[in-house]
């Protein structure tokens, strides 16, 4: 039996945050907006969301090995499957926990916010699965920003808000928007640093396509637009949300970073460290939007 490190690793803590920014960002646009706010169903849809990444981790983990990648010149951090750790087996049947274990938790939100809710958990379970399975996995294409910025942003901070407050609002669509950009910022970085590694397992993906300029300038462009975009969540949301402006130079800086930084393991932390800045945008905004 693997020890709990070895699992641990195969979650992938350091980027779990991007499955509960969403929720709290979500919750706190409903309970300023309309002062609703039913804490268990936001409780529960952080764990779901919590445990449909590290499912979606766990199948990659497994997903990739097998398909011939993560192999011994892997700049990233060690994949278990891969590194001999785990069995495949194992690992794929520790996502299928994860995941059922967020359908089991999908029964009580569905309880409380209906068939758009029910809709949202199936694509999120679906996609999660599609994202490295499949005939066509997500992962080995180019649009997987694009499924990023839409479950781990739109998907999480609209789901939430109606979980919340039951209905919608363009406040909840925009912050969506914010926290998907920079979840999309995140699997940038790591595809940008894995280019060279995941062209052998036959990957093509966004990354590889803009090369290093268009890289880094998309990297920028996803860092500085949720910053942009808080204009438009100020006249719906309340001046206070500019308290997330706060953030911006810790943006900068990771724009500098991404463009100085040879290819290497620095990306590691500068991987890490952008989900750090989208986790203090959301905390600060959150805290705004409570003000």
């Amino acid at each position: 039996m693997p020890p709990l490190s070895t699992w641990i690793m195969a979650a992938r803590p350091r980027t779990l945050s991007l499955s509960l920014t969403p929720v709290a960002v979500g919750a706190s646009l409903a309970f300023a907006g309309y002062g609703e706010l039913r804490w268990p169903a936001v409780v529960v849809a952080a764990l779901a969301a919590t445990l449909i990444q590290i499912g979606t981790n766990l199948h990659n983990d497994a997903a990739d090995s097998v398909r011939g990648g993560d192999g011994p010149g892997r700049i990233g951090p060690r994949r278990v499957t891969a590194a001999g750790l785990v069995s495949a087996k194992a690992v794929e049947r520790a996502a299928l926990l994860c995941f059922a274990g967020a359908a089991v938790a999908g029964l009580y939100l569905v309880g409380v916010g209906g068939w758009p809710i029910l809709l949202l958990g199936l694509l999120s379970i679906l996609s999660a699965w599609a994202y490295t399975g499949g005939p066509l996995p997500i992962a080995y294409t180019p649009l997987g920003e694009i499924f990023v910025l839409a479950f781990f942003g739109l998907g999480g901070v609209c789901g939430t808000f109606w979980l919340a407050a039951g209905r919608l609002d363009a406040a909840a669509g925009i912050g969506g928007l914010c926290l998907g950009l920079f979840a999309a910022a995140v699997l940038l970085v790591n595809n940008y640093r894995d280019a060279a590694e995941d062209r052998k397992s036959g990957r093509y993906t966004l990354a590889m396509a803009l090369g290093r300029q268009g890289s880094g300038a998309l990297y920028a462009a996803l860092m500085l637009a949720p910053f942009a975009l808080l204009a438009a969540l100020a006249s719906l949301a309340g001046a206070h949300v500019w308290l997330a402006l706060a953030a911006a130079p810790l943006a900068g800086g990771m724009i500098w970073r991404f463009w100085r930084e040879p290819v290497g393991e620095k990306f590691n932390a500068i991987l890490a460290q952008t989900a750090q800045v989208q986790a203090v945008f959301a905390l600060l905004l959150c805290l705004g939007l409570l003000l």
